[in-house]
This record gives structure tokens, C-alpha cells and sequence, in this order.
């Protein structure tokens, strides 16, 4: 007899055959226009809307589904698991990103959200308002801190930084709930993306931003995570950390550092310099596939579910990535070729 657990890897199975992701990753080349993509994503409700126009509709639209496509698969529990409830709540705290960025750039009117259902208690209605967005929410304790004076053009990076360590702590504290196969699963999974996270906003800040060794560091999150094949754990902001030191345009001096096959390679006669967009994309193709192979290789458990949820935000990203590619007159090859998929 199946379990809850069944049930929904049946449903995330059947969601997953359906999207475009695996083998169904070659639809989604060669597309020369927004028009394109939304007849394929949308067969029988596609829209025959101007450029921009349609460009923030389909983009909407591809949210609404994959958000709508998760709560499928969550509602099919008694009682969903701790770790896949936090996953969930994730989309919230995008939101809130997305809303505190609006409001200090003076704009009245609410981005886009996402429909969590009952899991989500921000109250996006009351936008702009924070107090009331926030009072009796698990962030109300913001307003008497980072948003107790909102500025307008105020740097926000401090504040997301803070809250993507409270949601990736949030999923640690669920790990011991697990059964030992689904906690070493969904451990590796969050240990490589919270470590290539951190590397990703170090290059990032070093890159772009000439921030220094000791500022950089203050801006990553320094998570700790049980090792279960050594028992100790361990910072997940050691790589990241130990990167500063190393020189941006010199190569040979990254020879060894572990993240170092998602680094952009050298190009004959052309001095070589660390290319952060490069790392990104690469890293993200590897948690792509990372969390593909888990979702197959380990069925009818928690962490095939979580694994699910992570393939359907790829996959909205991926789409909208595209999208905005098309818009600006790319070819949807372009844009996988941008992304480094595979």
C-alpha cells in the first residue's frame, strides 16, 4: 500500500514527464519569438498580445503554473514534511525580496506574486504597507530591526542576505526529521548549493562590486551542516572563503580549489579573468542535473519531493530566462548557449 510519499512522487512523476526539462529540454530550441513559446508552453491558452505586453503575461503565466503544480503535489500529504513545507516556503520569502526592493525604488504598484495557499501568512494585500504585510508573520521581527526606517534607494543586500540564511537554516533544523537515506540526500543537495551560493556572491561582490577580502566575507552565509559520512560538521562557506585570497585574473592560482571546473576556461591569446556570470550559469546546470538524478534514483520519498520542487523552479527560470531572451530579439538557442544548459 502506498504512502504519502507514494502519492505524490506519482504526481510529481506524472508533472515532471509533462514539463520541459530531460528530453524535453530540445522543444524549447530554436524558438525565434515570445509568440513561439507561448504556443508551445500554452497550447490551448496561448495570447496574441503586443511584445511587452505579452512578455509580463507569459512570464506570469509560467510562475502561476509551476507554483500551482507544487501545491499539487504538497496537498496530496496528510501532513507534508517540515523540509518540504520550508521548501515551499521559499516562494515567500522571494516575494518579500521582491516587494522590499519595489517599495525602496518608490514603486506603488505590487509585483507579481506567488499563491502559496494557506503556508503563506505575508499579507501581500496590504503592499505597500510593510507593517502590515509583516505584523504576526514569522518576519515581523524585521520591523524593529533592518526595516525599522525604510529609505528609499536603501542597499537591500545586507537584509537578503539574512533572510536566505533564517530560510536555509530553516531547512538544516528539518533534516533530522528524516529517515537517514532521505536526510544524507537532501544534506548533499543543500551542502553544494549553499556552499556554490556563497561562491557565486563572493565572486560576485569581488567582481563587480571591488569589495575586500574581510568585506566579502561578511556577506556570506557561514551555515554549518552535519557530515554524515565524517560525523563533524562543517562551514559551508569554507570554499567561498578560502577564494578570496586567490587573484581574479590569474588562472593557475585556482588550480586545486574545489569548485574550480565551474570556472570559465582559457582562451588561447586572450588574458584570462575570473567571469562570475560564467560560474553561475555552470553551477546551476550542475545542481540541475544533481537534483535530477536524486529525484529518479530515490522515488516515493521526501527527498524525491524535494528534489521536485527544486527541477520546477529550474524550470521556471529557465522559461523566463528564455522569455526575456526573446523579447530582446535572441534565439531561444542563444539563450541555452548563454546559460550554459546541457
Amino acid at each position: 500500500m502506498w504512502n504519502d510519499n507514494g502519492y505524490a512522487y506519482a504526481k510529481a512523476s506524472w508533472i515532471i514527464g509533462k514539463s520541459f526539462l530531460g528530453k524535453r529540454f530540445s522543444q524549447l530550441k530554436g524558438l525565434h519569438s515570445l509568440n513561439d513559446l507561448d504556443r508551445l508552453l500554452f497550447p490551448d491558452d496561448y495570447k496574441e498580445l503586443p511584445g511587452r505586453e505579452l512578455l509580463t503575461c507569459l512570464e506570469k503565466r509560467i510562475m502561476e503554473r509551476s507554483v500551482r503544480q507544487i501545491l499539487r503535489v504538497i496537498n496530496s500529504y496528510s501532513e507534508p514534511p517540515k523540509l518540504i513545507v520550508r521548501m515551499l516556503k521559499g516562494i515567500e520569502y522571494n516575494d518579500l525580496k521582491e516587494c522590499l526592493a519595489c517599495i525602496v525604488m518608490g514603486k506603488h504598484e505590487i509585483p507579481v506574486i506567488s499563491d502559496i495557499g494557506r503556508f503563506g501568512n505575508v499579507r501581500f494585500d496590504m503592499y505597500p504597507n510593510i507593517t502590515a504585510m509583516l505584523k504576526k508573520t514569522e518576519f515581523e521581527y524585521l520591523l524593529s530591526r533592518e526595516l525599522k526606517s525604510i529609505q528609499p534607494d536603501m542597499d537591500l543586500t545586507p537584509l537578503e542576505i539574512k533572510l536566505d540564511y533564517r530560510f536555509y537554516q530553516g531547512l538544516i533544523e528539518s533534516l533530522p526529521q528524516l529517515s537517514d537515506e532521505d536526510r544524507q540526500t537532501a544534506s548533499r543537495i543543500l551542502a553544494d548549493e549553499i556552499s556554490l551560493f556563497n561562491c557565486i556572491m563572493a565572486l560576485r561582490l569581488r567582481t563587480y562590486y571591488h569589495k575586500s577580502e574581510a568585506e566579502t566575507a561578511k556577506y556570506l552565509m557561514d551555515l554549518k551542516l552535519q557530515s554524515y559520512m565524517y560525523r563533524r560538521k562543517s562551514s559551508l562557506a569554507a570554499e567561498a572563503l578560502s577564494s578570496l585570497d586567490l587573484p581574479l585574473d590569474v588562472r593557475q592560482s585556482w588550480r586545486g580549489w574545489r569548485w574550480e571546473r565551474f570556472l570559465n576556461p582559457e582562451e588561447a591569446a586572450v588574458h584570462w579573468v575570473i567571469d562570475p556570470r560564467y560560474f553561475q550559469n555552470a553551477a546551476l546546470n550542475y545542481l540541475y542535473h544533481l537534483n535530477f538524478h536524486n529525484f529518479h534514483s530515490l522515488p516515493m520519498s521526501v527527498s524525491a519531493i524535494f528534489c521536485f520542487i527544486k527541477l520546477k523552479q529550474y524550470e521556471e527560470e529557465l522559461l523566463t530566462s528564455i522569455a526575456e531572451g526573446l523579447s530582446l530579439g535572441m534565439e531561444s538557442t542563444d539563450v541555452f548557449r548563454l546559460l550554459e544548459v546541457t
